[in-house]
C-alpha cells in the first residue's frame, strides 16, 4: 500500500507523512514549495520526514505541482498509488482576496487533476482537505455539515467549496471513494509561520502589537495537530463512498482569551491593537464534530491550554535556539 500526500512539505502534510512512516507505510509526497510563506520552513519539514523514513524506499519526494496533470499522471503510474491524502492548496483567507485566479487554479483545477488521476488509477480512497471557512457567516451554530455553505466570504473558501463539489461529482459519476474533511483552525508545533498561533507567540516575544479584529471578540475553534492527524488517518482507513465531515475541537474561544493563555505561558504581557474586522473574516468558527465521531470515531483530546503549552515548549526547544 502506497499513500500519496499532496502538499507533503506543509504543516499538516509533513506531520501526516511522519505518522504514516512510523506505522510502517510507504509514502510518496508531492509539493511545489510555493513561496506564500518561507520555503525554508517547508524544506525543514521535509528533512524531518526523511529522518523518519526507516529505509530509503519508504519515502519519495516529488517536487511538482498538482496543476501539471501530465506530471501527476506519471507520479501515480510510477509509484502504484493506492490511497491519496490531498492536502495541497493555496491557503490564506485574507491573501486570497486579491488573488482569486490563483486560488481557482490551484485549489479547483489542481484538485480536479488529483481526482481525475486518482480515478484513472483506481485508487481506494481520496481524503481531501477542506476548511471550516466554507461556512461563511452562517447563523447555524455549531457548524454542521448539513449547512448549504453557499456564501463563502473570500476566494480561498470559495475555491475549497468548489473542490468539494468536484469531489462529489467524481464519486457520483465514477464511484471514487472521497472523504472531504473540513479542518477547523489547526495549530501546534511546526505550525505555519503565517498563522495566528505562531504570529501571536512571536509578537509577544518581540514586543510587537497584535492586531485584534473587532476588539478581539472574534472566536476560533482551535484544533490541535495530533487530533487532526487522527481524523485523517481514520478517514484513509475507512472508505465511506462520499462524505463531508467536520474535524474540530468543538470549543471556540475569543482572540483575547487566546492571547491571555499565551501571556501566562510566556510570562509576558502582550500589546493588543484593535483594528476593524476585514470583510474576509468570519466572526466565529464552531465545530459540530458529531458526524465524524459517529463515522470515524473522532474524539479530540487536546484542549487549547494544553495545545498552546506544547506549542510554546516546542518553540523554546527548537526555534529560540536557532
Amino acid at each position: 500500500m502506497t499513500t500519496l500526500i499532496t502538499g507533503a512539505a506543509g504543516f499538516i502534510g509533513s506531520r501526516l507523512a511522519i505518522r504514516l512512516l512510523d506505522a510502517g507505510e510507504t509514502i510518496v509526497g508531492i509539493d511545489n514549495f510555493d513561496p506564500y510563506y518561507d520555503p525554508a520552513v517547508k524544506r525543514s519539514n521535509i528533512a524531518a520526514v526523511e529522518r523518519a523514513a526507516p529505509t530509503a524506499d519508504a519515502f519519495a519526494l516529488i517536487e511538482g505541482d498538482i496543476r501539471d496533470s501530465d506530471q501527476l499522471y506519471q507520479v501515480f503510474k510510477n509509484h502504484n498509488i493506492t490511497r491519496v491524502a490531498h492536502l495541497a492548496a493555496m491557503s490564506g483567507v485574507r491573501y486570497s482576496a486579491e488573488h482569486g485566479p490563483l486560488y481557482a487554479a490551484v485549489n479547483v483545477v489542481g484538485g480536479a487533476n488529483v481526482l481525475e488521476t486518482a480515478r484513472r488509477h483506481n485508487v481506494e480512497i481520496v481524503v481531501q482537505g477542506s476548511t471550516s471557512n466554507v461556512y461563511g457567516e452562517t447563523a447555524h451554530l455549531p457548524f454542521s455539515e448539513s449547512d448549504s455553505a453557499v456564501e463563502p466570504l473570500a476566494p480561498y473558501p470559495a475555491s475549497k467549496r468548489a473542490a468539494e463539489l468536484f469531489a462529489h461529482s467524481y464519486h457520483h459519476l465514477h464511484g471514487l471513494n472521497t472523504t472531504v474533511l473540513r479542518f477547523f483552525n489547526v495549530y501546534g508545533p511546526h505550525g505555519r509561520p503565517d498563522m495566528m498561533p505562531i504570529r501571536t507567540l512571536e509578537a509577544i516575544l518581540k514586543d510587537q502589537p497584535i492586531q485584534a479584529f473587532g476588539g478581539g471578540d472574534l472566536k476560533r475553534d482551535w484544533t490541535y495537530i495530533d487530533d487532526i492527524l487522527e481524523g485523517i488517518i481514520a478517514a484513509l482507513n475507512k472508505p465511506l463512498g462520499f462524505e463531508i465531515l467536520n474535524l474540530g475541537c468543538g470549543f471556540p474561544i475569543s482572540l483575547l482569551e487566546f492571547i491571555h493563555i499565551y501571556e501566562k505561558l510566556i510570562g509576558k504581557a502582550a500589546t493588543v491593537e484593535t483594528v476593524p474586522m476585514p470583510a474576509t473574516e468570519m466572526p466565529i468558527t464552531y465545530c459540530d464534530n458529531s458526524r465524524a465521531a459517529e463515522l470515524l470515531g473522532f474524539a479530540p483530546k487536546v484542549n487549547i491550554e494544553e495545545g498552546l503549552a506544547r506549542t510554546w515548549a516546542w518553540y523554546q526547544a527548537e526555534m529560540l535556539r536557532r
